[in-house]
């Protein structure tokens, strides 16, 4: 699971990346290699679990794979209940919804060092997960993972995110999915969408969306200048 982890960052990191290639023309306008509005840009596979997977937040019905070092009685898959607790051998009921894989390792490496283990080491991974987000980045108020359950629409992830922020290029909304095994990408015009002029594009959990402005951090800036057009535009 943590290799299929480390992919999964692998990923983002080289999908991040095309964006920023795609959102070097100026401000303001639309521009780029991506297509706007493209025809074949529907529904994506089964979405991966958030692409930094140590910063969601487990919820209610996820399943969690837990390793105790050395403690096989103990390590195996947990699913939170109702209450969003999951039920571990001598230390019982352990309250886990709103805690990330790391904070709940550390809950119970802590409870289980304080009467049961001499320096246990605890690993939690997320198995399945029950919640649904989509990634919003770039010249938005609030970058951030946030929840989806079933469809929604762009304009209303946008708001998710609490609006464009200044200095964005509303023109220019680049949105990031994987379809039939590939990475997908495809750009649209809010204020096309806002006057009714083109649809307003259904986005899905595990999708990437990601808006153009004075926002985009000069990290992918510096990566674009590392490394050659033909590596940024391989498909993987």
């Amino acid at each position: 699971m943590a290799a299929g982890i480390i992919v999964v960052r692998v990923a983002s990191t080289l999908i991040l990346t095309i964006m920023a290639l795609a959102l070097t023309a100026c401000g303001g306008t639309r521009g780029g290699p991506i297509a706007y509005n493209p025809t074949h840009f529907g529904a994506p596979d089964v979405p991966l679990i958030a692409e930094t997977a140590t910063e969601y937040h487990l919820a209610a019905g996820d399943m969690v794979t837990v390793r105790v070092f050395n403690v096989d009685s103990m390590s195996g898959d947990y699913q939170l209940d109702g209450a969003g607790r999951i039920n571990v051998p001598l230390i019982g009921n352990v309250p886990a919804a709103g805690e990330t894989t790391d904070s709940l390792a550390a809950i119970l490496t802590r409870q289980l060092g304080a009467k049961y283990l001499a320096s246990p080491k605890v690993s939690v991974v997320v198995k399945e997960a029950t919640q649904k987000t989509v990634t919003v980045d770039g010249s938005v108020t609030q970058p951030g993972l946030y929840p989806v359950a079933g469809k929604a629409t762009l304009i209303q992830i946008i708001a998710t995110a609490k609006g464009t922020s200044e200095g964005a290029n509303p023109k220019r909304v680049v949105v990031f999915r994987q379809i039939e095994g590939r990475r997908e990408a495809a750009a649209f015009d809010l204020t096309t969408i806002r006057r009714g002029i083109d649809p307003d594009p259904v986005i899905f959990a595990g999708d990437i969306v990601v808006v153009d402005g004075n926002n985009i951090s000069a990290g992918w800036k510096t990566v674009l200048q590392s490394l050659p057009m033909v590596a940024l535009l391989t498909k993987f």
